[in-house]
């Protein structure tokens, strides 16, 4: 591949998602179309309204980590060790060679809010004496970077933001940064999230964004569909290795792709409803594009938001053609959502993934359930089944609670001359 001596490229992808313990399974998942969506096995929720979730099953922290080290651990830590060491190994990155150039970025959205609630239990239960003495220094959102800096011996800048549903997207944008400024030459970046627990779904589902259809697990993610009634709440991890493209070169690594370019814009309208008219979000895509130096036509893919519930997917649709113009029309565009449900923090690293490794096999995986569309939402999206197609450059749409709207913005390396 050529790169510019300016480009941030990544060269490492992992993953824990609720498609599989790895990159492979969560991308065979994908284009296959499988849901990852069941009944909740974590808690017993037959007491609540909603009753499924998008869980990681079959993880084994002590296998991991040990047993002595996943005790004093949270989950969305542990799942982000495991996505940190698939990318690491994935770019056959040699960490100790440079470890003072080697940064660490993980976000998180709830961060230990399931061992938070289990120790608000044994207060209540037992008294002070029964509350575990790790409870706090493993609850604390940094905590999935610093256990990753740990893990792989990384001593460059480690840091961790909170930007709700946009916070894996913002990973890879203030990863970029950190590498174009000269602080690091590698970055392990991405997001983290294990927040399936009785108090967070209760809440949610008192909310009302949360889909009830609980009798049909698989079919409840909808995005698009007219027939949606909420996002599908999940969890899981999905790192990336970014470096500079003269860092990659020079240890013949292999790339994925390059992190073109984003945008951070703010609705400034309601703590959990998008602005309606899309203003905002849209201006997030515009800026991406001009700061990747991207036209509209030139996108072949856009991985969306898409979460499933009835205002995001109709102001998403909004925001794209407002950004896109006339080019709105001819762009593929789809939501990972309808299969691994809502990963929350680790949500925009996931859709990054895919978009790369659709950069890599030329499918762009599809939005299932998307059986009747809603007229308001009417771009192409996908619908049912991967479609082949030549990804060139793709959009990442992230928007968080708070209205934080984060766009990325990606390109597939170019082929040798």
């Amino acid at each position: 591949m050529t790169a510019r001596a300016d480009e941030v490229v990544v060269t490492g992808l992992g993953a824990v998602t609720p498609l599989g313990l790895s990159v492979a399974e969560t991308w065979d998942g994908l284009v296959a179309g499988r849901s990852g969506v069941g009944c909740i096995t974590a808690f017993e929720a037959s007491d609540l309204p909603v009753r499924i979730a998008a869980e990681v099953r079959g993880f084994d922290a002590e296998a991991v980590m040990g047993a002595k080290r996943a005790r004093r651990s949270a989950r969305f830590s542990q799942f982000a060790v495991a996505a940190a060491r698939e990318a690491v190994a994935d770019a056959g990155l040699d960490v100790a060679a440079a470890a003072d150039r080697v940064g660490v970025i993980v976000n998180s959205a709830v961060g230990g809010a399931p061992e938070t609630q289990w120790a608000v239990e044994a207060l209540v239960a037992g008294g002070p004496r029964d509350v575990s003495a790790t409870y706090v220094p493993s609850t604390i959102p940094n905590m999935p970077a610093c256990e990753v800096a740990i893990d792989v011996s990384a001593h460059g800048p480690v840091s961790a933001s909170a930007l709700a549903c946009a916070s894996g997207n913002y990973a890879l944008l203030e990863a970029r940064r950190l590498i174009l400024a000269g602080e690091a030459d590698v970055v392990i970046a991405g997001g983290t999230d294990a927040g399936i627990g009785k108090a967070m779904i209760a809440g949610l589902a008192n909310m009302g964004p949360l889909s009830q259809r609980n009798g049909e697990p698989e079919r409840a993610s909808r995005p698009f569909d007219a027939d949606r009634d909420g996002f599908v709440y999940g969890e899981g991890a999905v790192l990336l290795v970014l470096e500079s493209a003269a860092h990659a070169r020079d240890r013949g690594a292999r790339v994925y792709g390059s992190v073109a370019g984003g945008a951070l814009t703010s609705d400034a309208f309601h703590i959990s409803a998008p602005e309606p008219s899309g203003t905002y979000a849209a201006r997030a895509i515009e800026q991406a594009l001009a700061r990747s130096g991207t036209r509209p036509e030139e996108v072949d893919y856009i991985c969306a938001h898409g979460t499933g519930t009835r205002a995001n997917d109709v102001t998403e649709t909004r925001a794209i053609r407002a950004a896109f113009g006339a080019a709105a029309d001819a762009v593929a565009v789809s939501s990972p959502k309808s299969m691994v449900g809502h990963m929350i923090a680790a949500a925009g690293s996931l859709s990054a993934l895919a978009s790369l490794l659709a950069m890599r096999d030329g499918v762009i995986p599809p939005t299932v359930n998307l059986e009747a569309p809603d007229p308001e939402c009417d771009l192409d999206h996908v619908a049912l089944r991967s479609r082949r197609a030549d990804v060139r450059t793709a959009v990442v749409n992230a928007f968080g609670f708070g209205g934080q709207n984060c766009v990325v913005v990606l390109r597939a390396p170019s082929p040798d001359p």
